[in-house]
C-alpha cells in the first residue's frame, strides 16, 4: 500500500498536495453551494476526462489522433443500444463499449504502426475511420439512423445509479469520479516504466527503438488505453443527454473540441486537460450566449482558433506549466 501511495504522490510538493486537497473538498461540496453550476461542471468533467484519455495517445506517446470522436460514438451507441434494445444496464454495457472501441482502435493502430503510417498521415487515417462510422451509423435504421437514437427518461428527480437515470447532480459525482480515476491512472502510468517508454517514443522514436524499446507494442498500448477510456466517457455522456445523432457524436468538430483542452492546458501534462477544459467550457458558454444574442454564427469557433493561436505563440507549453511555475509548485508537476 505504501508503495502505491509513494508512486502516486511521491515527488509532489506539499504546496501542491494541499492545493489538491482543497480543490477536492471544494468540488465535493460545490453542488450544495451553487446548484446552478452543476450542468456546466458536468460538461467540464466530461471534457477533462476524454481530454485526459486523448492525452495518453498524443501527449504521452506522441501519436496524433484527429478522429477520437469515433470512440465516443462507439461507446455511446454500444451501451445505449444494449439498454434500449436488450434491457441491459449501462454498467454491463460498459464492457461492450470498451471492447468495441479498443477493437477498432487496435485495428487503426495496427494498420498505422505496422505499415509505418506516421505523423499527419496517421491523423488522416483516424479521421477516415471516424467518417466511415459516421456514415455507417447514419444508415442503420435499427439505431435511428440520421433521425437519432433516444434513451427513455422516466424520472430525473429520483437517482438510479444502477441505470444512470437521475439528476444532473448524480452525473456530477459520476463524472468527477471518472476524472479522479483517470488522473490517478495517468499519474501511475507516467511514473512507471511504461511512462518513460512513451516519453522516449514521443521525443525520438528511432532512438527509442535503437535502445531496445518495442516501439510497436508500446504505441499499441497507448492506442488501446486511450480508445477504451474515451469510449467510457461516451457511455456516460449518452446517458446524460439521452439522445445520439451520428452527425454530432462522430463529427470532426467533436474530435477538435476533445483535443483543445489538453493543447491549451498543456499537452503531456496531468493537470493540463483539466485546466484547459475548464477554460474552454466556461468561455465557450459565454461565446454561445453572445452568439445567440448577436446572431453571429461561428463566433465560438473563431474564438477557439484565436485562443489556440495565442497559446502557440506565447505559451507553447500550455497554460498549466506556466501557472504551475507562477504558483511555485513542484518542478516535476510543472514539466508534466
Amino acid at each position: 500500500m505504501s508503495a502505491i501511495v509513494q508512486r502516486l504522490f511521491g515527488g509532489i510538493s506539499r504546496r501542491a498536495l494541499i492545493g489538491l486537497a482543497l480543490l477536492g473538498a471544494l468540488l465535493l461540496i460545490a453542488p450544495f453551494v451553487q446548484p446552478a453550476w452543476v450542468p456546466l461542471m458536468v460538461l467540464i468533467f466530461y471534457f477533462a476526462y476524454v481530454g485526459q484519455a486523448w492525452n495518453i495517445m498524443m501527449g504521452f506517446a506522441g501519436q496524433l489522433s484527429l478522429g477520437h470522436s469515433l470512440y465516443i460514438g462507439l461507446g455511446a451507441y454500444a451501451a445505449a443500444a444494449l439498454y434500449m434494445k436488450a434491457g441491459i444496464g449501462p454498467w454491463a454495457g460498459i464492457f461492450l463499449a470498451i471492447a468495441a472501441a479498443t477493437l477498432i482502435g487496435g485495428i487503426i493502430g495496427y494498420l498505422g504502426f505496422r505499415f509505418a503510417i506516421t505523423g499527419v498521415y496517421f491523423a488522416l487515417l483516424t479521421i477516415a475511420f471516424a467518417e466511415f462510422f459516421r456514415i455507417l451509423f447514419d444508415h442503420i435504421d435499427w439505431l435511428g439512423a440520421s433521425a437519432g437514437f433516444y434513451l427513455k427518461v422516466e424520472n430525473r428527480q429520483e437517482n438510479d445509479l444502477l441505470n444512470l437515470r437521475g439528476s444532473p447532480t448524480m452525473f456530477y459525482y459520476v463524472m468527477l469520479s471518472l476524472v479522479v480515476l483517470a488522473f490517478g491512472l495517468c499519474r501511475w502510468l507516467l511514473t512507471g516504466r511504461l511512462g518513460y517508454y512513451w516519453l522516449a517514443i514521443r521525443e525520438d522514436q528511432e532512438a527509442a527503438q535503437a535502445t531496445g524499446i518495442n516501439v510497436f507494442r508500446y504505441k499499441m498500448i497507448a492506442v488501446l488505453l486511450s480508445s477504451g477510456m474515451t469510449a467510457l466517457g461516451g457511455v456516460f455522456i449518452a446517458f446524460y443527454y439521452n439522445n445520439l445523432y451520428p452527425e454530432q457524436i462522430f463529427s470532426m468538430g467533436r474530435s477538435i473540441e476533445l483535443l483543445l483542452g489538453p493543447i491549451i492546458g498543456g499537452l503531456g501534462t496531468l493537470f493540463g486537460p483539466i485546466l484547459g477544459s475548464a477554460l474552454l467550457v466556461v468561455v465557450g458558454e459565454v461565446m454561445t450566449d453572445l452568439t445567440a444574442e448577436s446572431n453571429l454564427a461561428g463566433l465560438k469557433q473563431i474564438f477557439y482558433g484565436i485562443v489556440v493561436l495565442l497559446i502557440v505563440l506565447f505559451l507553447p507549453g500550455g497554460v498549466w506549466p506556466w501557472l504551475a511555475k507562477k504558483l511555485r509548485l513542484d518542478r516535476e508537476e510543472s514539466e508534466r
